[in-house]
């Protein structure tokens, strides 16, 4: 399900005014009042509104009302009418309507609330941890941190830094202390009056010789190369923990000069976006030296051929999975989005000919997210918007993959939509009204058992994969939170998870999660992904279409603009992990995520599905340094959307590549060897 349409909250009310003579037809509405006019809070109160309808005399009228939120700053709980704010810093609005029959005659009536939330005061600041002693001419960069009294960190808090004697030191406004001459000094980091010091001792520099080993001769773009500077006293012993300022130049093959990001350098990890002769720089006091680095280009490129297309043009596709059935055959699940509960099967054993085996339809508006058991015993299929309210899990039993069976539904823990859910071999792990997961026992397929969960503190979620016993979850604002769900390294099971890690990423947006470990350097990587729906404060906005043009109303049909990237997070020390890289491709947003054997397959909504070599040491952004190896855009000229590509999924499986798109279906492709020879000589006749 979208945010936009889960933004969306129903207060009930009566249709009709009780008089003394009994029911009375309701009078028109003219406007609606709401109390307080504006609502100011700071970043996580809460505050009470009032609504009233008036006719056009000024009397009370009952109505059924829509409450919407414009953005996910301020949380609404439309029955108690109370609003919360999330996000401080951010301005957002109540939307309230007037919901009229189908065949009305005028527009419903509105007002809006404009709702501001502000930061709460900043109570303590913390200097990042840096060596007390300083080298005069070196420079060395301080971070601050500053937190509010309930112990949430405020986002970039531009702290005001001072030193206490200039001629010692100097800072600049980033935290950029730079050492000029032996004394004593303190660095004061202050944020809305609250502040923190650090001080240090600046010798005499006492170095007299500097090498600069490592890295290599010849490297392709987004390769990392690791050099290491060494520094030698006058009489030859080595001195140790000296700052160094890290720089490069460039010339490009053609000889002209190349803008923006062309290579990276920071701490001596050095990479390249760019073909072209580099020079890396080590700087310290006065010694400086350098190591020349020349960079071809990546060459990863493969042709990506269409197969074939299992069309969904009447209703709107969203997730799907790719499995062997246990008759041999291949197939796949997809599932649909605002369309009255219906998932299709798919035999796909012939790629250039999907065929839609059979149907399941569920008392649901959407049907989310379908997944196969690792065993392909059984399916998952979430429920939203059933009409009952109670949603839940549906199991379907693929004894018969062609035409599977609903095995149970599984409703216990499970109160709101079932957004996503991730199913293994004996348990399942399914989202709860994006409040938490429960863990669901699937050992007898006609009698699940719900048998522990995890909510994380106020952390709404979207998203949770399961690798080596450790749950993965992508918590919105608070990031990728990890559990020990039957791992035992944390002492968790599936019946008592353990809190294990967690990394919050920037932007607050985190909606999709993938582990994956990477043989060839021993790193547990974990892949975010953002979603951002109707973005705002780019050239090209856009709000999210839902609907197929209408040739009679003119409405409908327009393509979608969404925005974020996916993070890439490296996991491999628990207790610390960080973020190392991200793969950002301007004017495109993300969703879903798959990693196989180093390649990254991303759904990139309108952008298409995306395919990137994730191999080796990972940092910058692989869009731009020649790590993707196809893209492709299902446009469909008959789809829901016409020729409005918008990936929701990509899987790749016995050597092919399918995805689910929004507006069209299944697609499966096939990526073609890469001809090396062939590429090579094609580009010189360009």
């Amino acid at each position: 399900m979208k945010p936009l349409i889960s933004r969306l909250f129903f207060l009930a009310a009566a249709a009709a005014l009780l008089s003394p003579g009994g029911l009375i037809e309701a009078q028109t509405v003219d406007r609606l009042v709401a109390t307080p006019e504006r609502i100011d809070l700071e970043q996580g109160e809460s505050a009470s509104f009032q609504l009233r309808a008036l006719d056009a005399q000024g009397n009370e009228v009952d109505v059924d009302l829509r409450i919407v939120r414009s953005s996910a700053a301020i949380e609404v709980d439309a029955d108690e009418r109370v609003v919360r704010g999330l996000q401080g810093g951010s301005e957002a609005q109540i939307f309230v309507t007037e919901i009229l029959p189908a065949d009305a005659d005028r527009e419903p009536v509105m007002v809006g609330i404009p709702v501001r939330v502000s930061f709460p005061a900043v109570t303590r600041v913390e200097l990042s941890h840096s060596p007390e002693r300083l080298y005069a001419g070196t420079t060395i960069e301080l971070s601050a941190s500053a937190y509010h009294a309930d112990g949430s960190e405020r986002p970039d808090p531009r702290p005001r830094f001072t030193s206490s004697d200039d001629d010692v030191a100097t800072v600049d406004r980033f935290g950029a202390v730079s050492a000029h001459s032996a004394g004593s000094v303190t660095i004061t980091a202050e944020v809305e009056g609250a502040s923190e010091a650090w001080s240090a001792e600046v010798q005499a520099f006492p170095a007299v010789r500097m090498e600069l080993t490592g890295g290599l001769d010849e490297a392709r773009t987004g390769d990392v190369l690791e050099f290491s500077p060494r520094f030698y006293a006058e009489d030859g012993s080595v001195v140790e923990d000296v700052p160094v300022q890290w720089g490069y130049s460039f010339r490009s093959e053609d000889g002209v000069q190349v803008p923006g990001a062309v290579a990276v350098v920071d701490s001596g990890r050095f990479l390249a976006e760019e073909p072209g002769q580099y020079a890396v720089m080590a700087s310290a006091g006065p010694l400086s030296a350098r190591r020349a680095v020349e960079v071809q280009p990546r060459q990863v490129v493969q042709r990506i051929e269409f197969q074939g297309q299992g069309r969904v043009d009447n209703v709107h596709t969203s997730d799907f999975w790719v499995f062997e059935g246990n008759d041999g055959r291949d197939y796949a699940i997809s599932g649909t989005w605002g369309a009255d509960g219906w998932a299709y099967m798919w035999d796909v054993t012939d790629p250039t000919n999907l065929v839609k085996t059979d149907s399941v339809q569920v008392d649901a508006r959407t049907v989310n997210d379908v997944k196969v058991s690792p065993d392909a015993r059984y399916a998952t299929m979430t429920r939203e918007g059933a009409s009952d309210r109670v949603n839940g899990l549906i199991i379907l039993d693929l004894a018969d993959p062609a035409h599977p069976r609903i095995a149970a539904n599984v409703t216990e823990g499970l109160t709101g939509g079932v957004h996503n859910a991730f199913p293994m071999e004996d348990y399942v792990y399914a989202l709860s009204g994006g409040q938490k997961y429960v863990i669901i026992d699937i050992e007898d397929l006609e009698n699940p058992r719900t048998v522990g969960e995890v909510q994380h503190e106020d952390c709404r979620i979207h998203d949770v994969w399961v690798l080596d016993g450790l749950g993965y979850s992508a918590q919105w604002g608070c990031g990728i939170l990890v559990y020990d769900v039957g791992n035992g390294a944390w002492g968790g099971t599936p019946e008592n998870p353990v809190f294990v890690s967690q990394l919050t990423t920037p932007g607050g947006r985190t909606h999709a999660v993938y582990p994956y470990y990477q043989e060839s350097t021993g790193r547990l990587l974990v892949f975010a992904g953002d979603e951002i729906m109707s973005r705002r404060g780019m050239a090209l906005e856009g709000g999210l279409s839902t609907q197929p043009y209408d040739p009679e109303t003119g409405q409908g049909g327009t393509p979608s603009n969404t925005a974020g990237y996916t993070h890439i997070l490296d996991f491999t020390d628990m207790e610390n992990p960080r973020k190392i890289a991200r793969y950002k491709v301007p004017e495109y947003g993300t969703h879903n995520i798959w990693v196989e054997d180093d390649v990254l397959y991303q759904a990139y909504y309108e952008g298409g599905i995306r395919v990137v070599d994730v191999s080796g040491d990972l940092m910058g952004n692989l869009h731009t340094q020649g790590r993707e190896i196809a893209v492709y855009k299902p446009a469909d000229p008959v789809g829901y959307i016409s020729n409005a590509p918008m990936v929701w999924s990509g899987m790749p499986f016995k050597g092919r590549l399918f995805l689910s798109d929004w507006n069209s279906g299944m697609w499966a492709l096939e990526i073609e060897p890469r001809q090396p020879v062939a590429l090579e000589e094609n580009d010189q006749d360009n």
